[in-house]
């Protein structure tokens, strides 16, 4: 992958590499942990129990060394002297009782961990799902839609893998290395210091399997973030990359990414395979250190054979979580990024907010007035709207005509509060929108758009949408008033036919007609059709035209268009240039005389010829 082009994609996930780049250990500071603590807050008492179950699984487990060193030093002699079975019975009967403690601790800690996980996982996954819905449009379009999916897959999976696996190992680990480490000093201190001579030299290849693995972890992640980007991207954009025939320098651009990812992960295989063989080599040096000392100890009677047994065995127990410590610290790694990146996205404040409650107006009813008060508007440091002053009254029916980039759309999303004005205010029937909650001004303001988004769903759905109560009955009523109810009849299965992904079954002005039945069943006050029929060829386009006579009757609606057939309906024709009202009246008005109006309808019969 060149250069230029690793540049260009890096640049995609900017934003994810700078989490991964911030030091592990502060990764749960600040809003990550404040996430943490509240996921975590609604199950104390389980954890406790969960704690408790580990303690009494851990007691359990250290118990077998023990008796194996009663059975050698005890039961063993007993028998082969005396014949006596007691001894070396009460062992056996020991060991099962401790593994049936084991069994049962182990199977109620990983009962609860689990349950605790999903719950966690269950709550953060709505939260991160509600957020995003509830989050501006002007987030959404900054935000790509490999990164939205991401943080809803790779990043709850991170957590995922750490609440199930990773806290069990941890506290499995930790518990066993602290205990082991006292016992083996209580069975003999001489032996003990034989294992902690090793210590350092363990501690060295853990420092330097952590500050590798960290490098690691945050390319491998960088480079699975450009293959979800792109990956998503490209099929988002199917159509286009057809079009285009871009889809074998798409594949060189996936190939390269995804050779990187498979590099990065190599890198952290290789890692696991110097770091684990190499703490098994120096446990295995300090084992034959400890038999060469013990034998020593038990030839001039310092210790005996059952004593050195047992401390093998607990030996064996010191080491083994070592390894799984560095496994979990690979799992942290990635949930401690996962959880900061998630985090962030739960910070993200609307540009839109909803109004304090104490500011709040419910409007239980809204004529549909519109008024504009000196409304200035800009993208960022772009300015797009100057001073705007227009007032529409309820019931009129208002088209906004201009060129390509004048305002149009940009108007018509500050009336539906998809954006607030940089100054002035938009208000509804005297209201500031900025005080209507926002789930009031979407009962009384709907927006439809060119691209007449359709869900995967049922054609009946659809419809019912923007009004998941309505009846079967109310749904065939709007169909049949936009005209859509005989095309629906004669798909297969009707209105409980599915629309396929993204409406993809239905021609584009049936998908139209399915959005005007969905804003007829709305039945707002206000209703704005962006370039409702932009995409629709002549035929659909006057199909649409009846829909629209009876969908705009008895309701304010604001038209952009750039096809002016559409215009012709309205009462007032509105152009914009410039971000400027430059001209306002009725169409026949505006063409009677010279007109920037009347330059539009022109150059637009002129292209129809």
């Amino acid at each position: 992958m060149s250069v230029d082009l690793a540049t260009r994609w890096r640049g995609v996930a900017a934003e994810d590499a700078e989490v991964i780049t911030a030091p592990v250990n502060a990764m749960l500071r600040g809003r990550s942990r404040r996430l943490l603590s509240s996921l975590m807050r609604p199950h104390v008492r389980a954890l406790l129990g969960a704690t408790a179950l580990i303690v009494g699984f851990d007691i359990a487990s250290m118990a077998g060394p023990l008796m194996v060193q009663q059975a050698i030093d005890r039961g063993i002699p007993a028998l082969t002297r005396h014949h006596d079975y007691w001894p070396l019975g009460l062992t056996v009967l020991g060991l099962v009782l401790a593994g049936a403690v084991q069994a049962s601790t182990d199977y109620g800690f990983t009962y609860v961990t689990g349950r605790v996980g999903q719950d966690v996982l269950l709550d953060l996954r709505q939260r991160v799902f509600d957020h995003f819905q509830y989050l501006s449009i002007a987030f959404h379009e900054r935000y790509t839609s490999g990164r939205v999916t991401s943080r809803l897959t790779s990043d709850v999976e991170a957590i995922s893998d750490l609440l199930m696996d990773g806290l069990q190992v941890l506290a499995w680990a930790a518990l066993t290395i602290l205990t082991v480490a006292g016992i083996l000093v209580w069975s003999d201190p001489v032996l003990a210091g034989v294992v902690f001579v090793a210590a350092p030299f363990v501690a060295v290849l853990a420092r330097w399997f952590r500050r590798e693995s960290v490098k690691a972890y945050r390319a491998t992640r960088e480079t699975i973030a450009l293959v979800i980007v792109h990956f998503v991207e490209s099929l988002g954009g199917i159509r286009a990359v057809q079009a285009f025939r871009r889809e074998p320098r798409n594949q060189e651009i996936f190939a390269a990414l995804n050779d990187a990812y498979r590099g990065a992960t190599q890198r952290s295989i290789r890692l696991v395979a110097v770091f684990g063989p190499g703490v098994k080599a120096m446990g295995n040096a300090t084992l034959a250190g400890v038999l060469l000392v013990g034998a020593i100890r038990v030839e001039h009677g310092r210790i005996t054979v059952g004593v050195l047994a047992a401390f093998i065995l607990y030996l064996r127990r010191f080491l083994d979580p070592i390894l799984d410590l560095s496994q979990f610290y690979t799992l942290f790694q990635a949930a401690a990024a996962a959880l900061e990146k998630l985090s962030g996205v739960l910070e993200e404040e609307p540009t839109v907010p909803e109004p304090t409650p104490g500011s709040a107006t419910l409007l239980t009813s809204a004529q549909g007035r519109l008024d504009f008060d000196d409304v200035t508007f800009g993208y960022r440091d772009h300015p797009v709207l100057h001073h705007i002053d227009l007032h529409i009254p309820a019931g009129q029916t208002v088209a906004l005509v201009g060129e390509t980039g004048a305002g149009k759309t940009t108007l018509a999303r500050l009336m539906s509060r998809f954006y607030d004005p940089t100054s002035g205010s938009v208000r509804l029937d005297g209201t500031d929108l900025r005080s209507i909650p926002r789930d009031v001004l979407r009962r009384h303001v709907v927006m439809v758009t060119q691209e007449s988004f359709l869900f995967s769903r049922s054609v009946a759905d659809n419809i019912r949408f923007g009004r998941p109560g309505a009846t079967d009955e109310e749904v065939r009523r709007a169909a049949t008033a936009v005209g859509a109810h005989q095309f629906i009849l004669s798909m297969p299965g009707g209105y409980a036919a599915s629309v396929g992904k993204r409406g993809s079954r239905l021609s584009a002005g049936q998908r139209q007609l399915i959005s005007f039945a969905r804003a007829f069943l709305a039945d707002p006050e206000v209703l704005i059709l962006d370039e409702a029929t932009a995409s629709l060829d002549i035929p659909s386009e006057r199909l649409v035209q009846r829909a629209l006579l009876t969908l705009l009757r008895d309701r304010t609606a604001v038209i952009i268009a750039h096809r002016l057939t559409t215009v012709e309906i309205a009462d007032r024709v509105i152009v914009v240039s410039d971000g400027r009202v430059v001209e306002d009246g009725p169409p026949p008005e505006l063409l009677s005389r010279p007109s920037r109006y009347r330059q539009l309808h022109q150059a637009w019969a002129d292209s129809l010829v």
